[in-house]
């Protein structure tokens, strides 16, 4: 994939600076050129050749870390092998219930603390009020991820997942956890505006504590029945959901603010974003892959003997990140923000917290559920596509953002 710099070439503004361009040019291209040196001519060294500026980008997946490159491969390791432990274990579901915390098996719930503490320690939350400095990004940012989003996985999971409630229920919990994480990582490799995406990060953090249990409620209960779809009653209160909520998001929303406050004071932003953070990341992948194992040991029979269900819950995650990410990117659009900004937008717009919602799925409904199933299979869809959406964004910079590309 490649880029081009605006223009064809060098371009002359007048006969005067012509002749200086040329020999510049020559002597770039290689051309020798004779000094006197004691009355004698020698040949001047050979000039180096400076590198020119690299204006291609380069490939987008080389650009994610190992970690993330393979998170598909990791995830669906971690699901055979919860396969086999399932098999070899058999009552591996007792054995893990003995200890509980909130009604979640102890080192179910360990794994799941684990999982969201890095992602939460990466926020930079001081930077939380300069996204009002900027009304009308604050506004598209809010809308598309607490109003269009969550109304967008509703409608999709209810048109694609008829007569499945429980996996229904976990891919509308989906649509309702807003993306904390992996959103800086695809703004970053579209080029787009990573420090507001960090304050959008910020801003959804604390939204999300605020009101994820009230909307879930309302997607998975309320609505429904003011649509009169036939739907159960939801067996679980708000109370449950934002005790859950609380807990594995709460908990570990301090640690990571204390981590990240403690730790610039210490010794400054650089040196925790450089140095400790890459030591903190990889244990939110060491979380969710022990989840998955647990989670799919306990669920191995369900899973093998309906293969065809899991790849349906796979349709609506897919329409939805490509729906949201285009209306994100129209929306910036329609604007007029900067391709920057435009980027953060539709990519805050199109990911999502799949720790928490598997984390409230197994909280509220069991590690056995429907609803927990739903939210792994997350992980597995929203790599590939949305590393597929930073080429879509990197092609619109070039077509739709040109004059800003050549002005960068």
């Amino acid at each position: 994939m490649t880029s081009t710099t605006s223009g064809t070439g060098t371009t002359r503004t007048n006969s005067g600076t012509s002749t200086k361009a040329e020999a510049t040019e020559a002597t770039e291209a290689g051309m020798e050129r004779e000094a006197v040196v004691g009355g004698r001519p020698v040949a001047a060294p050979r000039p180096v050749r400076r590198a020119q500026p690299v204006v291609q980008d380069s490939p987008v997946v080389s650009r994610l870390s190992r970690v993330d490159r393979f998170l598909p491969v990791w995830t669906g390791a971690a699901m055979v092998a919860g396969l086999l432990l399932g098999r070899a274990v058999p009552g591996l579901n007792d054995a893990l219930s003995k200890v509980a915390i909130h009604g979640t098996s102890l080192p179910i719930a360990l794994g799941l603390l684990l999982m969201m503490y890095p992602v939460l320690a990466k926020v930079r939350y001081t930077e939380v009020a300069r996204i009002a400095a900027d009304r009308r990004m604050m506004a598209a940012s809010l809308a598309m991820n607490w109003v269009v989003g969550p109304a967008v996985m509703f409608g999709l999971a209810w048109a694609l997942l008829p007569g499945q409630p429980a996996y229904r229920s976990g891919v509308i919990l989906v649509g309702l956890a807003r993306c904390i994480a992996m959103v800086l990582i695809w703004t970053d490799l579209a080029a787009g505006d990573r420090e507001m995406a960090a304050v959008l990060v910020a801003l959804n953090a604390v939204f999300q504590v605020l009101a994820y249990a009230a909307l879930s409620v309302f997607y998975l209960d309320v609505l429904p029945r003011w649509l009169g779809l036939p739907t159960q009653h939801l067996s679980v209160s708000m109370a449950t959901i934002a005790t859950t909520v609380a807990v594995f998001l709460g908990v570990p929303l301090v640690a990571g603010y204390l981590t990240r406050t403690l730790g610039e004071r210490a010794r400054g932003r650089q040196w925790y974003e450089s140095r400790l953070l890459p030591k903190l990341s990889p244990v939110a992948l060491y979380g969710l892959l022990f989840t998955v194992v647990v989670l799919f040991a306990l669920q191995g029979h369900k899973i093998t003997s309906e293969p065809l269900q899991v790849a349906r819950i796979a349709l609506p995650l897919l329409g939805y990140f490509v729906v949201m990410w285009s209306a994100g990117f129209a929306v910036g659009r329609h604007l007029r923000l900067s391709y920057q900004r435009t980027a953060a937008l539709a990519f805050s717009a199109a990911s999502n917290d799949f720790e928490l919602a598997i984390a409230v799925s197994i909280g509220v409904f069991g590690v056995t559920s429907g609803q927990a199933l739903a939210g792994v299979v997350g992980p597995l869809i929203e790599v590939p596509v949305l590393v597929g959406l930073v080429y879509v964004a990197l092609w619109a910079r070039r077509h739709l953002y040109a004059g800003q590309a050549a002005a960068s």
